[in-house]
């Protein structure tokens, strides 16, 4: 089937930090002809929607979530269009698609713009919805357009014309409230497999080395402060390792928050909140979350 609602799962199995209570449902749209009724079970389901993708930027209180899940499946493979201009090559990817299946995908295709993506976890979708990026790359840098769906407007075209982006922004003119991100459009330069493989396993292999990214985490808590690493103060604030009931921000790098088993929702907010008072105090810095809170 196109659509199917689904009893709602604990977040703590759809995200990748493990946590968040039970959701009232789990609507799945396969293609975009199950999101023409995406408002008919919407309206059966009753709560908050929430896009979700990877979960890999959720921090969900534990408690039971007046949310109903919607989430695209896989999907196909990107669709090649038509050249625009020479050098340049766009395609068309459901948002459902695997952000990791993308980055190789278009090395075997040398085409380059996404390689610094390597290792972000999560689906195109969501990496647009947030504007994930990382080494000098965003998904604004390569984004021409979306196809996104609104609760009583369906799915509808929009051009780079109504996109507004910047760090870890996204925001659609005219738009607000719930929109789920069906289909993204991307340019990218044409160029050598070996060049594009070669920035992917670059950007992985520091990542690697640099951030805990085969923990249970959900990336970078906080976005860095204009000028500075939030890593860096959370790190001179005493924080890098510091733990408290099964949750702690990383020993390798400061500005992960690190689920080490039976971690609670309780207990990484209390951190976080710690944190911030902290380099507030210290540096006068205030830190803005770049985690996604469901509570």
């Amino acid at each position: 089937m196109a659509l199917e609602i689904h009893d709602g799962p604990l977040l703590a199995r759809r995200t990748t930090l493990g946590l968040g209570g039970k959701t009232l449902a789990e609507i799945r749209a396969a293609d975009p002809a199950g999101l023409e009724g995406l408002d008919d079970a919407l309206a059966r389901v009753g709560g908050r929607p929430l896009a979700l993708g990877g979960g890999s930027n959720i921090l969900a209180a534990d408690h039971d979530l007046p949310v109903a899940l919607v989430r695209l499946g896989r999907g196909g493979e990107p669709e090649v269009l038509p050249e625009v201009s020479p050098g340049k090559v766009r395609i068309a990817v459901w948002g459902g698609f695997p952000l990791a299946a993308l980055v190789a995908w278009c090395g075997r295709r040398g085409l380059s713009g996404l390689g610094g993506m390597s290792g972000i976890p999560g689906t195109v979708g969501g990496a647009v919805a947030g504007n994930a990026g990382s080494y000098g790359r965003d998904m604004a840098g390569a984004l021409c357009g979306i196809t996104v769906w609104t609760p009583g407007g369906g799915l509808a075209e929009i051009g780079p014309e109504r996109l507004s982006t910047g760090y870890r922004r996204f925001e659609i003119a005219g738009l607000a409230g719930f929109f789920v991100i069906a289909r993204a459009i991307l340019e990218l330069e044409a160029g050598s497999e070996a060049d594009v493989r070669r920035e992917a396993s670059e950007a992985l292999a520091h990542k690697m080395a640099t951030q805990p990214i085969t923990a249970a985490t959900a990336g970078c808590v906080f976005k860095n402060p204009e000028g500075h690493s939030a890593g860096r103060l959370l790190d001179m604030a005493g924080f890098r390792g510091k733990g408290m009931g099964g949750m702690e921000f990383s020993a390798m790098h400061a500005n992960f928050l690190v689920n080490r088993g039976g971690g609670t929702s309780q207990a990484a907010f209390a951190l976080i909140d710690a944190a911030r008072e902290a380099v507030r105090s210290r540096f006068g810095h205030e830190l803005e979350l770049e985690v996604r809170v469901v509570s």
